[in-house]
């Protein structure tokens, strides 16, 4: 599965500012391969997308290379150290409670 993940090396370095940060890891298993996906706290915007858009296109793109060498291909996207990532449902929950 060396071809998914210079793949991804290649579109996700040319999509971030910092790419010296980019590190993917490969696993495989009985499930097929996980590629572990590091990237630094400020380009993470840009690797998820604004609804999640990217990660998933992504993801699809992953998955199609899969198909083309008989294996299942899955993108984990790690959150980096430091992050102030917020799930979007506390996040909602949250500001309902803050309007009442």
């Amino acid at each position: 599965m060396q071809k998914a993940k210079e793949t991804l090396q290649l579109v996700i370095e040319s999509m971030v500012s910092n790419p010296g940060a980019v590190k993917i890891e490969s696993r495989v298993d009985e499930m097929g391969v996980l590629l572990l996906l590091k990237v630094d706290k400020e380009d993470m915007g840009k690797v998820i997308g604004k609804t999640g858009e990217t990660a998933k296109a992504l993801r699809t793109i992953m998955r199609v290379i899969g198909m083309n060498e008989s294996a299942r291909v899955n993108l984990k996207i790690e959150e980096p150290d430091g992050s102030t990532f917020q799930k979007r449902d506390s996040f909602r929950n949250e500001n309902l409670n803050d309007e009442f």
